[in-house]
């Protein structure tokens, strides 16, 4: 059933990426995601960005005209929201490696405050393409991660992909698990990065999602369902599905490569 939220704040996070806060009862766990929908436009998946309490939070990047038109919601105007839906990241492990690509640092900084609550060494990998769209650096840093930066231009941290801060920290520090959510073709880098060390790694996984309830089909991955059997998925259950880094779907349904 949808709820219908007043919005009360809006931050600009980055030139592409937009907090939305709102009011909303219902428990929600860090890697679990709501549908967001608008008077006139489609609903779309979002990640909660903020989990703890009853202020929940969104944080959305441009990417279609739906997104464009949620990102300009102003404090006061209305939101639909249903859900949350999905799993969750598993809060067991003690030393935790954490890689975040451009916005998927939304679904990882929840998480990673509620990791360090519970005492769990956190180390973060933070890339995005160039220093400005780094998102929530600062917001690692206060909930007590290290925290290394990589920009594809090298205007801040290392120049290049972040799987070469993700590669070097997976060489000389163990870790329990890796948490990933970014670019697909990087998760599945790091998931090859860690396999050889035996380190586990949870991948929070974006699909074109309609009913968020496993009917539709519409996020179908290989035997799973992302809304329902995800979005959060573990290292071994995406060796098994070949379009994993390589493949998605389109709205329509289509295949298309990466």
């Amino acid at each position: 059933m949808r709820t219908v939220v007043p919005v009360t704040e809006r931050a600009e996070e980055t030139p592409s990426t937009v907090t939305l806060r709102f009011p909303f009862d219902p428990t929600a766990a860090p890697g679990q995601f709501v549908m967001v929908w608008v008077p006139g436009a489609d609903e779309l998946p979002m990640s909660l960005s903020y989990t703890v309490g009853r202020s929940k939070g969104i944080t959305v990047k441009t990417m279609g005209d739906t997104s464009a038109r949620i990102q300009a919601i102003r404090p006061g105007d209305l939101l639909g929201i249903r859900g949350p839906y999905g799993n969750r990241f598993d809060l067991a492990a003690r030393r935790v490696l954490v890689v975040a690509g451009g916005s998927g640092a939304a679904v990882l900084a929840p998480a990673t405050e509620l990791a360090r609550a519970g005492g769990t060494e956190v180390a973060v990998a933070l890339g995005a393409v160039r220093s400005s769209e780094l998102l929530f650096a600062d917001r690692f840093r206060t909930a007590g991660a290290r925290v290394e930066v990589a920009t594809d231009d090298g205007s801040e941290g290392a120049k290049g992909y972040v799987t070469a801060v993700v590669e070097r920290r997976l060489r000389e520090e163990r870790f329990d698990a890796v948490w990933t959510c970014g670019p697909e073709v990087m998760m599945r880098k790091v998931v090859d990065l860690a396999r050889p060390r035996g380190v586990p790694v949870y991948c929070s996984l974006e699909r074109h999602m309609k009913c968020a309830l496993g009917m539709c089909d519409a996020c179908a991955f290989g035997p799973y369902h992302v809304c329902v059997d995800g979005p959060v998925f573990p290292s071994e259950r995406l060796a098994a599905v070949a379009d994993f880094g390589r493949f998605h779907r389109d709205p329509s349904g289509r295949r298309v490569p990466f």
